[in-house]
C-alpha cells in the first residue's frame, strides 16, 4: 500500500507531481488543494489521512505571495506556512506517516559569501521567510520519524505564474526590461524537484528530521536568468541590469541565497541538471 497525500496540488510543484504520477502505477495519489482539504484544520487532516490510509505526505502547499505576505496577508501566510505544517507534522507522527515538506531559501538572510548548507543558521528578513522558518521549527520540534525538509529556490514551471512566464509576457510589449542583477541564487525547475521527491521517497529512513537543499545546478542572478530566457527563445527584448535598491519591493529579498546540494546528492545518489538545461526543458513545454 502506497497512498500518498499531495497538498498544494494546483501549484507549480503539485501540478508537476500530477504529471509524473502516471509513471508510478504502484502509488495511489490523493491530490488536494484548499477546496478539498483545509490544511489549517488539524482534525480535517487527521480524518483525511485515516480515511484514505495515507502513509506518505508531500507537503507542497505554501503561501508564496512574498510581497502580499508583508502586510495584508500576514495572518494567512502564517496559517499556511507555519501552523498548517505544525498540524501536518503532528499527524505524521501520530499516524506514522512519511513526510516531505518543501521549504525555501528565504529562511536565510542572504549575507553568506558561499552556498548555504543545511546546518547554517536561519535568519529570515521578510514575513514569508519567517513563516517558512517557523514551519520548519514546528516540524522539527514535533519529531515525526521518516520526515525531511527540502529547501528550494526560485521555482518555475510550465504551470502557474512564475518569472519565466512573466518575462516572456512582458517581452511581447516591451523593447527593454530592467532586471535585478545583485540577487544571486539558482532557479529550480519544479519538474526536476518533483522527480527528485518521488525518487527519494522510498529511500527515506531517519529517526530525526533531516533537512536537504535542492535547486538546479549552477549560479546566476535574476538578470542572468532573464537574459538566458530570451537567449533560448530568440526574443529580441533587451535586458538591462539594475540593483535591488532601484527596484524597491514591500518585502526585502536576500541578496545571496545559493544552496549547497552536496548532502542530498550524497545521501540519495541523485544527479541534478544545470539550470540552463532545465530551463530549456521547461521552455520546450511552453
Amino acid at each position: 500500500m502506497n497512498n500518498i497525500l499531495v497538498t498544494g496540488a494546483d501549484g507549480q510543484l503539485g501540478s508537476e507531481l500530477q504529471v509524473l504520477s502516471h509513471e508510478y502505477p504502484n502509488y495511489t495519489f490523493f491530490f488536494t488543494d484548499k477546496d478539498t482539504l483545509d490544511i489549517t484544520d488539524k482534525v480535517a487532516i487527521a480524518h483525511f489521512c485515516t480515511k484514505n490510509q495515507i502513509n506518505s505526505i508531500l507537503n507542497c502547499a505554501a503561501h508564496t505571495a512574498v510581497d502580499k505576505a508583508e502586510n495584508e496577508e500576514t495572518a494567512l501566510c502564517d496559517a499556511i506556512n507555519h501552523k498548517a505544517v505544525a498540524h501536518i507534522s503532528a499527524i505524521s507522527k501520530e499516524q506514522n506517516i512519511k513526510l516531505i515538506h518543501v521549504s525555501t531559501d528565504y529562511v536565510f538572510d542572504g549575507k553568506n559569501h558561499k552556498a548555504f548548507i543545511e546546518s547554517d543558521a536561519v535568519n529570515p528578513i521578510n514575513v514569508y521567510g519567517k513563516t517558512k522558518s517557523l514551519g520548519e521549527k514546528a516540524l522539527i520540534e514535533n519529531k515525526p520519524e521518516n520526515s525531511i525538509i527540502i529547501r528550494t529556490s526560485w521555482v518555475y514551471s510550465s504551470f502557474g505564474n512564475n518569472f519565466v512566464k512573466t518575462m516572456l509576457k512582458l517581452a511581447q510589449s516591451r523593447d527593454t526590461l530592467n532586471i535585478v542583477a545583485d540577487q544571486i541564487g539558482t532557479p529550480t525547475y519544479a519538474h526536476d524537484l518533483a522527480k527528485t521527491m518521488l525518487a527519494i521517497l522510498p529511500k527515506i529512513n531517519n529517526k530525526e528530521v533531516e533537512i536537504y537543499h535542492y535547486s538546479n545546478e549552477g549560479i546566476c542572478s535574476w538578470y542572468d536568468f532573464a537574459f538566458e530566457i530570451f537567449n533560448q527563445t530568440h526574443t529580441s527584448c533587451k535586458v538591462l541590469p539594475i540593483e535591488s535598491k532601484d527596484y524597491p519591493t514591500p518585502a526585502p529579498r536576500p541578496l545571496f541565497s545559493l544552496l549547497n546540494k552536496a548532502k542530498i546528492k550524497k545521501d540519495f545518489g541523485i544527479a541534478i541538471p544545470h539550470w540552463k538545461e532545465a530551463l530549456s526543458n521547461c521552455l520546450s513545454k511552453l
